[in-house]
C-alpha cells in the first residue's frame, strides 16, 4: 500500500505535465540489440555523456546505449513515469526527488550489482539516510559529488596576506580585514533563490544535527531550537557583500568573482566550470565553511551529485549492468571529475582538481555531511523562505513559519515516519 500511495503522490505533483515526447527502451529496431536509454539530469555535463554514448557504442556489439541530457529531465522523467513509460537507467542526485523514487517503488534493488562494493560507504549510507522509512535494498549507484564551502582568490589571498580561516570568529575576522583592505569580502548572487542555500547548506552541517529532518518528522525537535544558530549567523555574512545581497543572480556573482571583484564565493564546487568560462585563467581554491566555534566542529558539505538508478521496470537489468560498468569504469569517471570539477564517490585512485585543494583533508578523511536541503519538499520553496529572511531579518519569525511550513508541506512522509515509528522503533537498519 505504500508504494501506491507514494507513487500516486509523486505522479499527482506532475499530471499536469503531459506533453512531452516519448521514447522507447528495450529491443532496437533491427531485433538484434539491446536498447538501454539512460535519462539523466545534468545537461551541463551533456558533452561529456556525449562521448560516452559514443564510446560505448563503438566497443559493444550486443547493447545500443542511447543518452539524454535535456535541460528539464526532472519534469520529463515524471511526465513518463505517469505514462508508464520509464527509461532504463536514470541519473539523478541524491535528494528529496531520488527520496520519493524509492518509497514509490519505481526503481530496482540494485544490491546485487557487484560494482557497488567500489563505492565509498559514506555515499552509500547517504543513500540509505534519504529514504523515508528504511527500505530493504540498494536503489542507486553513487557516481560522483559536489563540495559546497567557499571558493577563493587564491591570488589575492597571497598578495595580501590572508589567512584561510578556521573557525566562526577567525571567519568574521577575515571578512573585516578584507573589508578594511577595499575589496568586497562575498559575492552572493542572492537574485536567484536557489543560491541562498549554499551558505545555507554549508553552515548547516556544522551547526545542526545532520539528522534534524528525521528528527523532527519523529517529532523529537523542530526548527525553531535546531536552526537559530544557524539563522544568526547567516545574517553576520550579510554586511560582508554588495550593499544589496539580492541585486545580483547566480551568473552576475561567478561573472564578478571570476573578474576579481570580491575575495571569495560561498557556493559549490559546481560552480567553478561557469566562473572558468569567464577567467579560464584565475586562481581558485576552496576552503569548508568554518561555522563552528571550533575547527574540530566543522565537516565538509558534500552530497551525491550525480547517481544512477535502474528502474524497476528495465526488462534487461544485466545490460544495464553493463552500461554502469561501462561508466564507472577509472578512465571514463575520471574524465567526469575533470570536465565538472567533481568528487568521486567510486574508492579508487583517482586525481582531483587542485581547486578542491582546501577541502581534500576533510574529503580523505570521509568528513563529509549531506547538505539539508536534500531533505526539504519542493513546495515549501525554503530558497524563496531564506531570501525573504534575507530582507527581512527577523530571525523568530522565520523560523517559526519554517516549521509551520514543515508540518503543512511534509504532513503525508511525517505520517508515514511515524506510523512506521510505532510498528518498529527507532531501531537502526
Amino acid at each position: 500500500m505504500k508504494g501506491k500511495r507514494m507513487k500516486c503522490l509523486v505522479l499527482a505533483l506532475c499530471c499536469m505535465m503531459a506533453t512531452f515526447g516519448v521514447w522507447g527502451c528495450g529491443a532496437s529496431d533491427d531485433g538484434q540489440k539491446i536498447e538501454i536509454e539512460i535519462v539523466q539530469y545534468k545537461p551541463e555535463a551533456a558533452s561529456y555523456f556525449g562521448m560516452v554514448e559514443e564510446e560505448f557504442n563503438k566497443t559493444h556489439d550486443n547493447i545500443r546505449l542511447k543518452i539524454s541530457s535535456p535541460n528539464d529531465a526532472m519534469t520529463i522523467l515524471r511526465t513518463r513515469f505517469i505514462r508508464e513509460d520509464y527509461p532504463d537507467i536514470i541519473g539523478i542526485g541524491g535528494d528529496i526527488n531520488y527520496s520519493y523514487f524509492v518509497d514509490a517503488g519505481i526503481l530496482a534493488d540494485v544490491s546485487d550489482y557487484a560494482g557497488l562494493k567500489n563505492i565509498k560507504q559514506a555515499y552509500l549510507d547517504i543513500d540509505e539516510t534519504l529514504e523515508f522509512v528504511p527500505t530493504e535494498g540498494s536503489f542507486a549507484v553513487p557516481y560522483v559529488a559536489n563540495a559546497a564551502g567557499v571558493l577563493y582568490n587564491k591570488d589575492l589571498f597571497e598578495e595580501h596576506g590572508w589567512q584561510i580561516p578556521q573557525n566562526w570568529d577567525e571567519m568574521l575576522a577575515l571578512c573585516e580585514q578584507i573589508k578594511a583592505e577595499g575589496v568586497l569580502p562575498f559575492y552572493f548572487g542572492f537574485k536567484d533563490t536557489w543560491t541562498c542555500l549554499a551558505p545555507w547548506n554549508a553552515m548547516a552541517v556544522d551547526l545542526a544535527p545532520a539528522d534534524v529532518a528525521k528528527q523532527v518528522n519523529r517529532g523529537e525537535t523542530n526548527f525553531t531550537t535546531e536552526y537559530k544558530e544557524l539563522a544568526e549567523k547567516y545574517l553576520q555574512l550579510m554586511p560582508y557583500g554588495p550593499e544589496d545581497p539580492l541585486a545580483y543572480g547566480y551568473n552576475d556573482a561567478c561573472t564578478a568573482f571570476a573578474r576579481g571583484e570580491s575575495a571569495m564565493y560561498p557556493i559549490g564546487s559546481y560552480a567553478i566550470p561557469q566562473i572558468l568560462s569567464v577567467n579560464p585563467d584565475l586562481n581558485i581554491d576552496s576552503f569548508v565553511m568554518p561555522a563552528h566555534d571550533t575547527k574540530e566542529g566543522n565537516t565538509l558539505n558534500s552530497g551525491i551529485d550525480l547517481q544512477f538508478c535502474v528502474t524497476a521496470d528495465c526488462p534487461n537489468k544485466e545490460a544495464a549492468y553493463e552500461v554502469l560498468d561501462f561508466l564507472c569504469a577509472d578512465e571514463n569517471l575520471q574524465k567526469y571529475i575533470n570536465d565538472q570539477i567533481a568528487v568521486p564517490c567510486k574508492d579508487s585512485s583517482f586525481e582531483l582538481s587542485p581547486m578542491l585543494d582546501g577541502m581534500k583533508e576533510y574529503i580523505e578523511a570521509g568528513n563529509m555531511t549531506d547538505y539539508q536541503d536534500h531533505y526539504y519538499p519542493s513546495e515549501m520553496a525554503v530558497d524563496a523562505q531564506i531570501q525573504t529572511f534575507v530582507l527581512q531579518k527577523d530571525v523568530n519569525a522565520f523560523l517559526s513559519k519554517f516549521d509551520t511550513d514543515w508540518q503543512r508541506y511534509n504532513r503525508d512522509i511525517i505520517r508515514l515516519v511515524q506510523d512506521y515509528e510505532k510498528k518498529h522503533g527507532n531501531a537502526e537498519r
